[in-house]
């Protein structure tokens, strides 16, 4: 075995863990419980395990562990819940874009990176940064009517 520990802000709250050198965040995510991140191809193309890590949406899949030492890692679980949810899932839930449910965790996440960051986010801004998340359930119409609907642009709140 050759185990290091490694230690970073998980949902705001910073944690240790001991890691395998190859494992991939997306494997130390759900080996510790936080399973609302999906994995699905397990090659960065679906977005399903997208997770916000100092800001940006990336795919935990293709991301080591141990490239999360000393960062900010947000989430699914770190953004809203049943009681609380944050505004990106009332809407998605509200605009019944959400089907299946598998891709939802990532595509929400993307979705927050952005309006963290661009609060006023156009439909040509969601097209670019969700270009990475793949759905195989819907049009992606009531998807983008969700999204647009948190943005500030469109009167919504983020």
């Amino acid at each position: 075995m050759n185990m290091k520990t490694i230690t970073f802000t998980l949902n705001r709250k910073e944690q240790s863990f001991d890691i395998e050198p190859d494992e991939t965040l997306i494997d130390l995510l759900r080996r510790t419980g936080h399973t609302g991140t999906k994995l699905g191809c397990d090659t960065g193309m679906c977005g399903s395990c997208a997770v916000i890590v100092d800001g940006r949406a990336i795919n935990a899949c293709i991301l080591f562990a141990f490239q999360a030492n000393g960062r900010t890692v947000e989430t699914i679980e770190g953004v809203g819940d049943f009681d609380s949810p944050h505004p990106l899932q009332t809407a998605m839930a509200d605009a019944g874009a959400v089907q299946c449910g598998f891709c939802t965790p990532g595509i929400v996440m993307t979705a927050k990176a952005l309006l963290d960051e661009k609060p006023d986010a156009s439909e040509e801004d969601f097209k670019l940064h969700l270009d990475g998340n793949l759905c195989r359930c819907t049009g992606y119409v009531k998807i983008k009517e969700a999204l647009l609907s948190c943005s500030s642009a469109t009167g919504g709140e983020s």
